[in-house]
C-alpha cells in the first residue's frame, strides 16, 4: 500500500468555510481522488501548547474559535469521529523522539482543521485527530515534528499542515480589495522552493524570502507548511494548488504530496519531480 498523502492547506479566514473561492473546488477534486486513507492528522496553526499535545477525543466537537463573523458560520458542524488509536500511535512516536507529550481526550476540532476538511472530505467520513505545535516551535523544529510523524503515513494516516501561506492580520482587517504585490511575491517564492524541494530555503525563509516579516509577522501560520514538508519522502510527487489571494493579503496557495497527478485536472498550478 502506498503511503497516505500529505497536504499543506491555506485555510485563510474562517469565512473560507462559506466562501470556497478558487481553492475549495480544487480540494473537493483532490478529496475525491483519495484512496486507502484510514484517518487524518491535522497540525493546525490554531493549537499551540507547552510541549506537544495529542487529541484522543473519540467524537470531537466542532470548535468555533473565532469572533465577529457572519452568524451562519457558528451553525456549521463537521461531525467526523476521532481516531484515538492512531492518536496513541502518534503519541508513542513523539515520546520516542524525545518530545514531552500529553494526551487531550476533550479537545475538539479547531477551524484550522474543520474548515478545509469541509471541502477536502465534505462527508466527514474519515476519523480526524490533531497534534499541537509547541509554543516555542521554530522552522527547523517544525520540520523535525513532521519527520517524527511521517511513519504514520505507512499505516494510512494522511497528514495535513493547516496554516496560511501569508498571514498579516493587521492588513487583513484593513479590508483591501486588490491583491497585495508583496503577498504575491512571497507566495511565489515559497511555491518555487517547495516544488524544487529546497527545505533549506523554506526553513531559512525569514532572511531569504521577499517580504517574509510582512507576510508572517508571527510564524504560527507558516510553520504547518514545514511540518508537512518534514513528513514528505523522496518518492512523493509534489503539486502546488492555486488558491489565489483573498481579502487582498491572504494567499490561499496550498500543496499536496503523494497523489499522482490526474490527467483530467487542468486547474492545478505546477508539479515538481
Amino acid at each position: 500500500m502506498s503511503p497516505a498523502p500529505v497536504f499543506f492547506i491555506s485555510h485563510g479566514a474562517p469565512t473560507f468555510a462559506i466562501e470556497p473561492g478558487v481553492l475549495g473546488p480544487q480540494l473537493q477534486l483532490l478529496g475525491a481522488e483519495l484512496t486507502g486513507v484510514k484517518a487524518v492528522l491535522v497540525v493546525s496553526a490554531h493549537w499551540q501548547t507547552r510541549g506537544v499535545q495529542v487529541m484522543t477525543t473519540s467524537a470531537p466537537k466542532t470548535v468555533h474559535d473565532f469572533g465577529g463573523f457572519p452568524p451562519e458560520l457558528y451553525q456549521l458542524q463537521y461531525p467526523a469521529l476521532g481516531a484515538p488509536n492512531f492518536a496513541a500511535d502518534a503519541a508513542r512516536l513523539l515520546a520516542a523522539a524525545g518530545y514531552e507529550v500529553t494526551l487531550d481526550a476533550r479537545r475538539g476540532l479547531d477551524h484550522g482543521a474543520w474548515v478545509p476538511l469541509r471541502f477536502l472530505l465534505p462527508r466527514a467520513n474519515l476519523p480526524v485527530f490533531q497534534v499541537s505545535m509547541p509554543v516555542d516551535l521554530d522552522p527547523n523544529g517544525a520540520l523535525k515534528l513532521g519527520e517524527t510523524l511521517a511513519p504514520l503515513r505507512e499505516h494510512g494516516v494522511m497528514i495535513i499542515g493547516s496554516g496560511s501561506l501569508t498571514h498579516n492580520l493587521y492588513e487583513f482587517r484593513q479590508q483591501a480589495t486588490q491583491a497585495a504585490s508583496y503577498a504575491l511575491d512571497f507566495s511565489g517564492w515559497i511555491r518555487h522552493a517547495v516544488l524544487r524541494r529546497d527545505n533549506d530555503a523554506l526553513t531559512g525563509y525569514r532572511t531569504l524570502a521577499p517580504h517574509a516579516a510582512r507576510a508572517h509577522p508571527t510564524e504560527e501560520h507558516y510553520l504547518p507548511l514545514l511540518v508537512a514538508t518534514g513528513a514528505v519522502r523522496a518518492p512523493d510527487t509534489v503539486e502546488a494548488i492555486e488558491g489565489g489571494i483573498t481579502h487582498g493579503v491572504l494567499s490561499m496557495d496550498s500543496f499536496v504530496w503523494g497523489i499522482p497527478k490526474a490527467a483530467t485536472d487542468s486547474t492545478r498550478l505546477e508539479s515538481g519531480t
